[in-house]
């Protein structure tokens, strides 16, 4: 077999007729899952599995759509981090935490991460479980990411690896074909995962002999705090502590210290509490500049961002984590009158940073990673709270040169 793969084009041939049965209506698709076999079949994916994954399988053109637009860059930070903190989900992830608790305790003390936070990550991941009703956002994960290997040029690398990893999964037998669904980029189950960071993480934890993060809130939970455990976890610490600054420190301040550092600088813990631990080190993070709350963030919170790289899901995680718990709203409100600037505003905002020199990205109107990278630089040079956001305060300094 060995040398059979080291001759591309007698592969690609038996490839060819491997799947010669399988009608797409799209062909330049049929030659990409032909001429994708041998590179399956080096990772150590039968001829059978691969087969039965791609059987009636063609590119899906929504996948492509959605691959556009991800609401924790799309979205202000304050809007994204109020629809996923919201009152029906702590309401929702309060009896969550009642129905799982004697599974919670179990997990607890086997991986030594809280169980609000477990249940924050379910609820925000797939409202504990609703998402994965809806026909309109569930999909196959070998089309989803198929399609992205084959149509997508940005992703096509990490839907070629996920696929690989995809097709793992159904050699291991924990899930069917049929069973195996995602999100448009593969995230799966009731934790959303993708592939690799399952078969990385994933640990069948009720003992029914299947890693089932589908059908399984349990193993899906396990799994996330495994997750949690290897990224970091600092057991029996908090994410991070809502604060009130001195104003010599409004505009933050840069570096990690010890706690004890921070409250004699002058900035003290909302609602007149005591910080638990000097010595822990945190950093001072104001999400949504100078007219919004400020944090003392901790490790913990920058484990949550291994999960998922977004300030704004990091925050909801651990402030929903809070409200199940019984904690209140954040003290400090969100910055008035600041809304999210239309796509032909965010298409100027690009436009003028680029004639600057600041963005070199396309001009596309959706504020994803490089525009916030290019705002940020521009707020740096202008004296402005270096957060990134394209609001319209950024988009007047623009226009007013």
């Amino acid at each position: 077999m060995r040398r059979l793969l080291s001759l591309p084009s007698l592969a690609l041939v038996l490839a060819a007729t491997c799947f010669s049965s399988i009608a797409h209506a799209d062909a330049g698709f049929d030659r990409w899952v032909a001429g994708f076999w041998p590179t399956a079949a080096q990772a150590g994916i039968s001829r059978a599995v691969y087969q039965a994954a791609f059987r009636g399988v063609s590119p899906d053109p929504d996948v492509l759509e959605r691959a556009h637009y991800q609401p924790e860059f799309v979205k202000p930070l304050w809007d994204y981090v109020e629809g996923a903190v919201s009152d029906k989900r702590i309401a929702t992830g309060r009896v969550a935490l009642q129905q799982y608790r004697t599974a919670l305790d179990a997990i607890e003390r086997r991986y030594g991460v809280p169980r609000e936070i477990l249940v924050a990550i379910w609820g925000i991941e797939s409202s504990y479980g609703e998402a994965l009703q809806d026909p309109k956002r569930v999909k196959p994960v070998v089309r989803s990411l198929a399609t992205l290997a084959y149509a997508d040029p940005r992703r096509a690398k990490f839907g070629r690896t996920q696929l690989i990893a995809t097709l793992k999964i159904l050699q291991h037998g924990d899930i069917s074909p049929k069973g195996l669904t995602g999100s448009w980029a593969g995230a799966m189950g009731h934790t959303q995962f993708i592939p690799t960071t399952y078969n990385g993480y994933a640990v069948d934890f009720d003992g029914d002999g299947r890693r089932d993060i589908w059908n399984s809130p349990v193993d899906a939970m396990a799994s996330a705090a495994n997750y949690l455990k290897k990224a970091g976890w600092n057991s029996g610490k908090t994410w991070g502590y809502e604060v009130l600054l001195p104003p010599e420190l409004s505009g933050g301040r840069k570096g990690s210290l010890p706690i004890s550092q921070w409250a004699r600088a002058g900035v003290v813990r909302v609602g007149g509490k005591d910080f638990p631990r000097g010595d822990d080190k945190a950093v001072l993070v104001l999400p949504a500049g100078q007219g919004g709350p400020a944090f003392l963030m901790l490790r913990n919170h920058f484990v949550i961002k291994r999960y998922n790289q977004s300030t704004a899901y990091a925050l909801a995680v651990g402030h929903l984590a809070d409200r199940l718990i019984g904690a209140g709203p954040f003290v400090h409100a969100w910055p008035n009158g600041q809304r999210a600037l239309k796509p032909g505003e965010v298409q100027e905002v690009q436009q003028r940073l680029s004639a600057l020199g600041y963005y070199d990205g396309e001009i596309d109107g959706k504020a994803g990673p490089a525009s916030r990278e290019a705002v940020k630089a521009f707020q740096s040079r202008n004296g402005m709270e270096p957060n990134g956001h394209a609001g319209v305060e950024v988009l007047s300094a623009l226009r007013e040169g």
